[in-house]
């Protein structure tokens, strides 16, 4: 990205910055100038839009729509770059030109993230002569328009007109811009926007005629926008994903594992490689682990405070096993980490077993488990024990032999934490006795059971109440558990909207629900007996524990996600 001067600003607003200010706008890239600019000035970003549309005497661009005529004028490069794209236009401008024919007269309308300059200008009329009629728009809506329209790393991968050479390349004329160094930026520009995207996943599906990519954001598949040539660098992304990942790019019958480090900018993440072969090509899973990420409180995670107090009053047990359950994804790891750090000081020896390691804690000892050299859960959990614990996180009970290690840790002094995958609370314990640990033992040890799962948290900008049927009502309270009386002065909920900052989807970052499970003398019995998990969920009910669906039930009537998320992640559970 070539550096734009502070010079760019109009001197009312220049003058109203320090410096280093200016020089913090500078240095930044284009698309994220615009929210540097903003907090610079203690502004929202629409408010400081306006300021600088006002300003530089342009106009603003809402409701942006791309100009599909216009599309092909300029090469994505220069696209990506700058960040402009080609809009439509409505209004009077747009009646003006009405269905007369686009000659080279016609104003070429460009949406852009930022000031433009000279230089852009100049490389413009390199590609059309039409004269270009700038609009300023929402930078992360601008990108989003160009992802859509032009595919993630298109800059990268163009191979038509090769007169426009990126600002970075210009400065580097010695390097040599080859189809594979165009492989190496594709590669790292789809694993940064999933970044950006806050994805966790990104696989790369060789299909029949195209390669897929599809990341996975708040929990669901998301196809990626991909370049219409990118079929031709497929073998070529393949074999660079797998040497990024110390992979045999000569074997491509067996599934192979692997990891890259991967660096860009402020970004490092620990990256998860998985491969499988397929009838086309070989198949490429990623896990991204931002080693930066931050770390989430109980408040973040969406727990109101009667559940943070049920949970912390356990925290401060010296002995016993906590457990969170729910299926893959669901925020386990998360949770136990957010645990960790309210328990966190200098007199606790805390050790951990994990795999993978998401998130680093200050001064705890985290291991990583290695299966391929013996190092089982299991294996390390025994020689953590050798190491005078106070407290042992498990990243995850998968057998007999790990199940039982753990519970004999709790009863000789020392509080674990651990995960399971059932659907719901009380059935974590039924889970264990089936694995084969004696009744009297499980009851002994469990102190605490959470469920949980995570739903998408409504877009804060754009939801709105929207009036919802008494009869719809109640039938998706009576799937969720919750009684009727709950639909009592209820007669509009929040629903999405869609907007610029949620890429139209109307929901924006995740939130969970629980379940929380702790156990009394009555449930002991019921254990030692062996009753089942409906007898045990019924017990817990009747002492008073929230299922999962009243729990989701509360967040929607708080109006933090929908009905349909909370009946997408818990309606097994609730007929079951």
């Amino acid at each position: 990205m070539s550096a734009l001067t502070p010079d760019l600003l109009p001197a009312a607003i220049r003058a109203r910055l320090t410096d280093e200010q200016l020089q913090a706008v500078a240095e930044t890239m284009r698309e994220k100038r615009l929210s540097v600019l903003a907090a610079a000035l203690q502004l929202s970003e629409a408010d400081m839009l306006t300021q600088l549309a006002e300003a530089a005497g342009l106009g603003i661009a809402a409701n942006l729509e791309t100009d599909p005529a216009a599309r092909g004028l300029l090469p994505a490069r220069l696209v990506h770059d700058y960040q402009i794209v080609p809009i439509k236009v409505a209004g009077p401008e747009a009646s003006a030109e009405g269905e007369a024919e686009v000659t080279d007269a016609t104003p070429l309308y460009l949406a852009t993230a930022w000031l433009p300059d000279e230089v852009m200008n100049d490389w413009l009329r390199t590609f059309t002569p039409r004269p270009p009629v700038w609009r300023l728009a929402v930078a992360e809506r601008v990108h989003q328009l160009i992802i859509e329209n032009y595919g993630v790393g298109s800059g990268s991968l163009e191979d038509g007109d090769d007169s426009y050479m990126a600002p970075e390349a210009q400065q580097q004329a010695e390097e040599v811009v080859d189809e594979d160094a165009a492989v190496v930026r594709f590669v790292t520009d789809v694993i940064s926007q999933a970044v950006e995207d806050q994805a966790t996943d990104i696989h790369f599906e060789p299909q029949e005629g195209q390669l897929r990519i599809r990341y996975r954001v708040d929990g669901l598949l998301v196809p990626v926008p991909v370049p219409e040539n990118l079929l031709r660098f497929q073998d070529a992304i393949i074999s660079r994903l797998k040497i990024m990942a110390r992979l045999n790019i000569s074997e491509r019958r067996l599934p192979q594992d692997g990891r890259i480090n991967f660096r860009a900018d402020n970004t490092v993440l620990d990256i998860r490689v998985s491969t499988i072969p397929t009838i086309y090509a070989e198949s490429i899973s990623l896990r991204l682990l931002n080693q930066k990420k931050e770390a989430y409180t109980m408040d973040r995670l969406g727990m109101s405070a009667e559940e943070q107090r049920q949970i912390v009053s356990i925290l401060d047990y010296p002995h016993g096993i906590i457990l969170v359950t729910g299926p893959t994804g669901s925020g386990k790891s998360t949770s136990l980490n957010a645990f960790l750090r309210k328990i966190n000081s200098t007199d606790l020896r805390i050790i951990t077993i994990e795999d993978p390691i998401e998130y680093e804690v200050p001064g705890v000892n985290q291991m990583q488990v290695r299966p391929e050299i013996g190092l089982t859960f299991a294996d390390a959990l025994r020689h953590v024990l050798r190491q005078d614990p106070d407290v042992i996180m498990v990243g995850e009970i998968r057998d007999k032999d790990t199940a039982e290690i753990a519970i004999r840790a709790s009863l000789t002094g020392h509080l674990v934490f651990s995960t399971l995958h059932t659907n719901d609370a009380p059935g974590a314990i039924t889970r264990l006795v089936d694995m084969g640990i004696e009744p009297f033992l499980v009851a002994s040890a469990i102190e605490l059971v959470i469920a949980q799962r995570l739903v998408r948290r409504l877009c804060g900008e754009c939801a709105r109440p929207a009036p919802i049927s008494r009869v719809k009502l109640l039938e998706n309270l009576a799937i969720l558990g919750v009684t009727p009386e709950e639909a009592e002065l209820v007669d509009a909920l929040k629903a999405p909207v869609g907007c610029d900052r949620c890429r139209g989807t109307g929901y924006r970052g995740r939130i969970g629900i629980f379940e929380i499970f702790r156990l009394n003398e009555e449930m002991h019995e019921l254990i030692l007996k062996r009753e089942s998990t409906r007898t045990l969920t019924d017990c817990a009910r009747k002492h008073g524990m929230r299922t999962l669906g009243q729990s989701g039930w509360e967040k929607v009537k708080a109006g933090y996600t929908t009905f349909d998320e909370v009946l997408r992640v818990v309606t097994v559970t609730a007929e079951g």
